[in-house]
């Protein structure tokens, strides 16, 4: 098995059905976490570079020479949108000293937005999308990401300032 299709299925995981993508982002969680564990946000940013960076290069290569520029096995683009969306929380609980477990309505919201936003395309995630090419289909990831990431931010902000929970 050639290692652009490992990455680019992030490990298999691409190859779960139904719902590749979603199974994409339910596995680029317990990553997520494992991440911020070993290196708080700083490490997670870097993971979603290094995600965004090898997905487009895998991509490039496992789609070369085919007609369908983004096939539903390939999910490391959701893995880099689900580890963006999820950074706010990171950093939420590195700031407040406390578990990501403490966190867990963030976590949800990061996981539920970035799947809206990556079924539903508004917008520039739609142009991403409809690019036609390997930075297309992280690119539209990494939009839907950073939309869901500002979800999780105003969520924080509802909760904290105004709900003063």
């Amino acid at each position: 098995m050639r290692v652009t299709h490992l990455i680019a299925t992030f490990f298999h995981v691409g190859h779960l059905r139904p719902a590749p993508g979603t199974w994409g982002s339910l596995a680029a969680l317990p990553w997520g976490w494992a991440l911020h564990v070993a290196g708080g946000p700083l490490l997670l940013g870097l993971g979603v570079i290094a995600a965004f960076t090898l997905g487009t290069w895998a991509t490039s290569l496992e789609t070369k020479g085919k007609d369908d520029h983004d096939p539903s096995e390939i999910v490391i683009d959701e893995v880099a949108g689900q580890w963006l969306a999820f950074l706010p929380v990171s950093i939420g609980a590195t700031h407040a000293g406390v578990a990501l477990t403490a966190l867990w309505p963030g976590w949800v919201t990061a996981f539920l937005a970035f799947r809206l936003f990556d079924i539903w395309k508004p917008g520039p995630i739609g142009w991403a999308d409809r690019r036609g090419d390997a930075l297309g289909v992280m690119l539209d990831d990494i939009l839907a990401g950073l939309a869901a990431a500002l979800c999780v931010m105003a969520g924080a902000a509802i909760s904290h300032v105004v709900l003063g929970l």
